[in-house]
């Protein structure tokens, strides 16, 4: 990561593969995710799609369940009636080997492939596989176990920041430094965790402060769905990296394709990236006359860093915290065989953060809790 004397938006960059991303070479990221649902054959499709829409990376989300969250956290709405999200999850498993194998398809396309792990196992798995960088998503920035382990792996790192604070960031960069020696390139995905999100609440603004104050690469992971606005004015703004979901038809099964783009889109959405990279200010204009300038200005917001009205209600529920993996009687002392990090998500109660599990460990119920509920102070007693 270089910074100039000024330290202007855009003087960080993200470095992977001896490649040097930045406001004028933005990496643009195919959000495959879980899209595939499991099918190898899919999967090679998305990527084929992403390339030819001209996406330079394609990434994924290595799904263990029990990773993200407690089977009684509630259901999902789907076409065919409200599943478990649980089990929603669960049927999104996949093994390393898929990944590898996607991994070697991606890059026989010249794809950087990037993954997303959700816990200590699903790290390791990618780390083994030799993935060239790690994606860290919105809801684990507060991981601190996950964290940890990205750290050690000493790879590139993206973060997103969707349904965060400034503290939240600050907090998450902290636990990702490694020792002196060598210090692999971050960069931060400015993001608005709602599907689909409002443009109007992206703030993009934000990404000079951000990128001043934290001295790393900034971006825009995208969850609008209009193909241009967002990712054209981010890059105008300063990203050097934009993310946005990619799917084969909106219409098809996976969790994010409602709001993912077809290729055709994913298209002209990466064409308009790269003209604001080539020429900022007259892809300004163009927005400005497509758009309309009170449109765009309600895009790029006040640059004040706060939660979206639209992901404030999620704040603590989507994020880690400490939950009961079994009924904890009181007197039982706290493990990590009884407890772990989860989303709260749906209808339990959130705990304790996740910084707070070494403090718990060895430590006694100081009453009984439920099964899946998040762990309070009121919950803890002595050693």
């Amino acid at each position: 990561m270089e910074k100039s004397e000024e330290g202007p938006v855009g003087s960080y960059s993200f470095d992977v593969d001896g490649i040097s991303y930045h406001p004028g070479n933005p990496l643009v990221i195919a959000e495959i995710g879980t899209g595939h649902g499991g099918d190898p054959a899919k999967a090679a499709e998305l990527l084929h799609a992403a390339r030819e829409a001209g996406a330079g990376c394609a990434k994924f989300q290595h799904v263990y369940a029990r990773e993200i969250l407690h089977p009684r956290t509630g259901f999902v709405p789907l076409p065919g009636g409200s599943i478990p999200l649980f089990d929603r999850f669960r049927a999104l498993e996949t093994g390393p080997d898929f990944f590898a194998d996607l991994k070697e398809r991606a890059e026989s396309l010249g794809l950087l492939f990037l993954c997303t792990p959700f816990g200590t196992r699903s790290a390791r798995e990618l780390a083994d596989i030799g993935v060239r960088a790690l994606k860290v998503a919105s809801p684990e920035l507060n991981h601190a176990e996950l964290l940890d382990e990205v750290a050690r792996r000493a790879l590139p790192t993206i973060l997103s920041s969707g349904v965060s604070t400034l503290g939240d960031i600050e907090r998450a960069l902290d636990r990702l430094r490694v020792p002196a020696g060598g210090i692999p390139s971050r960069a931060l995905l400015h993001c608005v965790t709602a599907y689909p999100a409002p443009e109007e609440e992206y703030n993009l603004r934000i990404l000079d402060p951000l990128s001043r104050l934290l001295g790393l690469a900034v971006g825009v992971s995208d969850h609008s769905r209009d193909p241009v606005l967002v990712p054209a004015l981010a890059v105008c703004a300063g990203a050097s990296i934009v993310e946005k979901h990619i799917c084969l038809s909106r219409s098809d099964p996976g969790l994010d394709d409602p709001i993912a783009l077809p290729p055709e889109e994913f298209l002209r959405m990466t064409r308009a990236v790269r003209a604001a990279a080539e020429d900022p200010s007259s892809a300004r204009e163009a927005l400005d006359r497509e758009y309309g300038s009170v449109r765009v200005e309600s895009v790029l917001g006040d640059g004040r860093k706060r939660l979206a009205p639209s992901e404030r209600a999620a704040y603590g529920r989507t994020n880690r915290s400490l939950h009961a993996l079994a009924p904890i009687a009181r007197g039982e002392p706290f493990t990590r065989d009884n407890v772990a990090a989860l989303r709260t998500e749906k209808i339990l109660r959130p705990g304790l953060g996740p910084e707070f599990l070494d403090v718990l460990l060895g430590r006694k119920a100081a009453r009984d809790i439920p099964d899946g509920e998040g762990i309070e102070w009121e919950d803890v007693g002595g050693p």
